[in-house]
């Protein structure tokens, strides 16, 4: 009996054991599962010949390999030792024409006549050497222009002239004055157009200009000609400074001479008067040398300071208090010597 309870205690660890076993499908149904149907060969079938028309169907595109070209590295400019200085402004933020404006980045004192004013923004706009071209073309004709005005109102016929004003836009023109004007343009337009592709990179005073300019730029100098047949281009020296020295001699007057033009025009037109009536300029007199001399005198003794500080003072020159010291002394002694 007890053999009996034992062997049935046993069958009943023995079945529970087995619950946990995962069941698994009878090797029929295996089979089934496993090995697909004709209707499902039926339906894969096309499929597959489809994607494998599709596969050799298909172009095959040959990609050539492209060779990726390195940027060139510009080789840097040998330095010209005697060639002039760029970025005589760049410490600087403001003009040095007038402090109260700022600095415009490309008037940087590397040119002659540069002092960093461009209000209106040129600069920005065009192209530097342009506008350094066409600002020397007008310098030119308005130092012409300034002699021929006020000399035609001295010595030209009554029957040239306006009233006795000189032949102008504002003054008004007669038919033969008229003729002679459109004469004088179109030779100044005709020089306009030769000389305006012209090329100065080989001639004489274009190779100094390179060579002045190397350390600036490739361009050379604005508004050369190859012109100088007295060799006045040296008369501050044969060199890259004295060269630009005397361009900047010649931008300053044309530009004293611009603004002397135009106001010979607008006074005329305001007053109705020529220029050269009761003027000190245009007739013998002891004023002007005066004045000249004592403003001459004046300028050894005192300065104006420097116009970005504040307060502006008038000021004693290097030498201008020893100089007054000895104006003073002499004066002393013709005084007890009288």
């Amino acid at each position: 009996m007890k053999f009996c309870y034992t062997a049935s205690i046993i069958a009943a660890l023995i079945g529970s054991a087995s619950a946990f076993v995962a069941p698994t499908l009878s090797t029929s149904l295996a089979k089934d599962v496993a090995a697909p149907t004709e209707e499902m060969k039926a339906v894969e079938s096309p499929a597959e010949s489809t994607a494998a028309e599709v596969k050799e169907s298909t172009p095959v595109i040959a990609v050539e390999p492209v060779a990726v070209e390195e940027p060139a590295i510009p080789e840097a400019k040998p330095y010209n030792p005697l060639g002039l200085e760029p970025g005589r402004y760049d410490s600087i933020s403001y003009s040095k024409a007038i402090p109260q404006l700022k600095r415009p980045p490309k008037l940087d004192g590397s040119h002659a006549g540069d002092f960093g004013f461009d209000p209106l923004g040129f600069t920005e706009d065009y192209d530097l050497y342009y506008l350094q071209e066409c600002e020397i073309r007008h310098a030119r004709l308005a130092m012409l222009a300034v002699v021929g005005w006020p000399l035609s109102e001295l010595v030209a016929p009554s029957w040239m002239l306006q009233d006795g004003r000189a032949p102008s836009v504002l003054n008004g023109v007669n038919p033969l004055s008229a003729f002679a004007i459109l004469v004088s343009f179109s030779a100044f337009g005709f020089f306009e157009y030769k000389t305006s592709i012209r090329r100065t990179a080989g001639t004489k005073l274009g190779k100094k200009h390179l060579s002045d300019m190397s350390n600036v730029w490739n361009f050379g100098v604005a508004g050369d000609y190859d012109f100088d047949p007295a060799n006045f281009y040296s008369l501050l020296g044969d060199d890259a400074q004295g060269r630009k020295g005397l361009r900047e001699l010649e931008i300053t007057q044309g530009r004293y001479a611009m603004l002397g033009i135009t106001s010979f025009a607008l006074w005329e037109k305001l007053t109705g008067h020529p220029i050269v009536e009761n003027s000190m300029f245009f007739h013998p007199n002891l004023l002007l040398p005066f004045l000249g001399l004592s403003y001459f005198g004046w300028s050894q003794i005192y300065e104006v300071s420097d116009l970005t500080e504040y307060p502006i003072k008038i000021q004693y020159t290097k030498d201008g208090e020893e100089i007054l010291n000895g104006l003073k002394r002499n004066a002393n002694d013709m005084q007890r010597n009288a």
